[in-house]
């Protein structure tokens, strides 16, 4: 259930405030009452979860006064304003403003919940469009978070950015952990969809009867959202664990995207995670609505095909979680690099996290080493290596980028600093860092 968006009710009357907040509550909004528009205006920021709705006659602050403080602070917040009998020009005049509508003295309940409902609506479509935006702005784009120079990421890169323009179906496969919806995320991102609504469901973590509800509709009375296929319209709705879904399931699937034109109200990413060995996405799914979500594919690889993205994406986890706990990043040995590149990572990136974090943890007691930490999560494999082995010169290579690629960040493109810790002289500093594709600016501040 979608967690109930909140409604500040403004007015100076204690028993209008109490009968308002009563009825909406009883429709399952989660309600806060204030007797002036200053008590208001200190508790209702810019990004409020909900809904206004306000008197507009009030001593001291009036109801027109406290819409346009709010309007000044967001412009997108919906505010219900309610008036007296005859006060329909000053109703006009608070539209003008900017108020979501307005409701006239003695009001009908269930034309309030009207209203509440649709204006609810609307800001929570307000506030998830600021959130993936947010998400676009700060730390740069998605796909910045999609971090590695191996060959096979730099093609997933490529296609998500081809099929990213696209507006046909994708199916994303890949193993469990391997990033398979931070991929859905950057697809809606990059394409001219990425304005629109973005609708994530895990189709394995409900029943039968939720999932088709939640998918199709009809919603529960105190679910205030439309249903999945409806909320996506214009966006992407991203179906995780696709092959969970029963034949009706399917049936009904298939059904409403044949019932969309071209191209498509509604774009759908599924997003495969078959673990049982023998088994494919192509089996679970009945052929016509395969080839339909199938239709453009992508596949994550896994963290083991990644080379040298490993000791990059280690090095930064484990530097996230030393800002985080108020600690230095533990230092990588040549022998603890070469295992964690031969590791088998069944986990894939979430097990990488995992150890990333207990690295942290246990270099700040000054105890434990990686090749423990290894061991501890494949004690069932004897040898912490993959199948496939390497010429040492690739694992003493990788080392070397890596502890550069370290120094360099921490010493913020110094090369001096960087010369005196290393024992390098300039030539053959700059010498390796243009073998490794190292650039200085890109360290500098």
């Amino acid at each position: 259930m979608a967690k109930a968006m909140k409604i500040a009710i403004v007015d100076d009357e204690q028993d209008m405030r109490q009968s308002i907040s009563q009825w909406l509550a009883l429709s399952g909004y989660d309600t806060e009452t204030f007797a002036s528009g200053e008590e208001a205006l200190g508790a209702i920021g810019p990004d409020y979860p909900g809904i206004v709705i306000s008197d507009i006659k009030m001593p001291g602050m009036d109801g027109i006064q406290l819409l346009k403080k709010l309007m000044g602070a967001d412009s997108a917040l919906p505010v219900i304003m309610i008036t007296g009998h005859g006060d329909v020009p000053i109703a006009v005049e608070a539209m003008r403003i900017g108020a979501f509508d307005f409701l006239e003295k003695p009001f009908n309940p269930d034309r309030m919940s009207e209203l509440a409902k649709k204006a609810t609506n609307a800001r929570r479509l307000t506030l998830d469009t600021r959130a993936l935006r947010r998400e676009l702005s700060e730390g740069g784009q998605i796909m910045e978070k999609l971090i590695g120079s191996s060959p096979v990421m730099e093609r997933m890169r490529e296609d998500i950015l081809d099929l990213g323009q696209a507006d046909g179906h994708v199916l994303i496969e890949g193993e469990t952990g391997t990033g398979k919806t931070l991929v859905a995320h950057a697809l809606h991102a990059v394409g001219s969809r990425g304005a629109k609504k973005f609708v994530l469901l895990s189709c394995g973590a409900m029943d039968e009867d939720a999932l088709m509800r939640r998918l199709f509709g009809p919603m529960m009375p105190e679910d205030t959202r439309l249903p999945a296929i409806e909320e996506a319209r214009g966006g992407t709705l991203v179906l995780e664990d696709i092959e969970v879904l029963s034949d009706a399931a399917q049936a009904r699937l298939l059904s409403a995207i044949n019932e969309q034109g071209t191209p498509p109200e509604t774009r759908i990413v599924a997003i495969s995670n078959l673990q049982e060995e023998g088994r494919t996405c192509e089996q679970a799914l009945r052929p016509d609505l395969y080839y339909r979500l199938a239709a453009l594919k992508i596949v994550v690889p896994p963290l083991r095909a990644r080379g040298e993205d490993i000791l990059t994406l280690f090095t930064r986890l484990s530097e996230q979680f030393a800002d985080e706990y108020g600690c230095d990043a533990p230092k990588v040995s040549a022998q603890e690099a070469a295992q964690l590149l031969q590791a088998p990572w069944p986990g894939n990136i979430r097990q990488l996290i995992n150890l990333a974090e207990r690295a942290v943890l246990q270099s700040r007691r000054g105890q434990g080493t990686i090749a423990s930490l290894l061991m501890s999560d494949h004690d069932q494999m004897q040898p912490v290596m993959t199948t496939e082995g390497k010429p040492l010169k690739e694992y003493v290579e990788a080392f070397e980028r890596m502890l550069i690629d370290n120094t360099m960040r921490r010493h913020k493109g110094s090369i001096a600093s960087v010369m005196e810790e290393l024992c390098l002289p300039r030539r053959t500093l700059n010498e390796k860092m243009a073998k490794y594709g190292l650039q200085r600016a890109d360290y500098l501040g």
